[in-house]
């Protein structure tokens, strides 16, 4: 399968969207160019050609109304369009690829038609973005290069990019896996405030939004229990209950004093994780924060 994208200096965009396809499509033959008569021949064209239709294989932006936007507002650029065409065959399932989109497509995206979606709290300090990254592996204005070189830099710049979905892809996975078994938690829960978890993993969505009752989930580490307080929302520092105050920044033998546990090992000052060497002590000091 032949793939079109324009010459000169890329964009996490293009370089995002031909990531994609090689890892929907498998190998690909890739040029570059501005040709018309050239691109018009590739079976897919990305980021060039003025047209939206993944049924004759283009997707592109650049025409004169767009592409169109998600619900949210935040328009679509080559990668969405890819990503909306192959993301949930890539990710397993159209909930996976949302979570993807909303990660990192919605950003680039957004970078790439123009939309400011985040804004520097620290006078003009600007945290670097994928699409900066990206950005930054094209040639400097003053280098000169060959047309070989610079496709070098592009594929160089796609296998990064590529790495970065695979990493995500991964990630969707093993977070809707863990989704399942917080699941399970949730409905063997003796106590509807407390969440027991065989392991540390990714919990917070499951819990906040299926456990409104939730209050603690405990799980096993290296070096012995954890408990941590469920948030009130996603994304929010807030606890539905604080650990007690009393025992914020404790560590060892101070802790286990205040808390009458033996084997307590840390509270943090911020009141929402504790730790203790054993299971029986990490319940134990469940049973003092519900009752506190």
């Amino acid at each position: 399968m032949i793939v079109a994208t324009h010459s000169g200096n890329f964009h996490a965009d293009d370089v995002f969207a031909v990531a994609t396809l090689r890892l929907a499509l498998g190998e690909l033959e890739l040029i570059r160019t501005r040709d018309r008569a050239r691109y018009a021949e590739a079976d897919v064209r990305v980021d060039l050609g003025g047209r939206s239709d993944p049924e004759t294989g283009d997707f592109d932006h650049h025409q004169k109304g767009g592409a169109g936007e998600r619900a949210n507002g935040v328009r679509y650029a080559s990668f969405g369009l890819v990503w909306r065409e192959h993301g949930a065959s890539l990710a397993g399932s159209p909930e996976a690829a949302r979570a993807v989109d909303e990660r990192l497509v919605q950003g680039i995206d957004a970078n790439d038609t123009g939309q400011t979606i985040a804004e520097s709290l620290v006078g003009g300090i600007r945290a670097m973005s994928v699409s900066g990254l990206i950005g930054a592996m094209n040639p400097d204005w003053d280098d000169e290069l060959t047309a070989e070189q610079e496709d070098a830099r592009f594929a160089d710049a796609v296998a990064f990019a590529t790495g970065i979905l695979q990493r995500e892809l991964a990630g969707s996975a093993a977070f809707q896996r863990a989704q399942d078994l917080v699941g399970g938690a949730i409905a063997r829960a003796d106590d509807p405030r407390v969440v027991e978890l065989e392991r540390n993993m990714p919990w917070r969505e499951a819990v906040v939004t299926r456990a409104p009752e939730a209050l603690f989930v405990v799980y096993p580490k290296s070096d012995g229990w954890a408990l941590q307080a469920v948030p009130r929302e996603l994304g929010g520092f807030g606890n539905r209950k604080d650990l007690p105050a009393a025992w914020a920044g404790l560590t060892d033998e101070a802790l286990a004093e205040v808390t009458g546990v033996p084997d307590a090992r840390f509270a943090h000052l911020a009141g929402f994780y504790a730790a203790a060497g054993s299971r029986e002590g990490i319940m134990a000091l469940v049973e003092r924060a519900l009752a506190a």
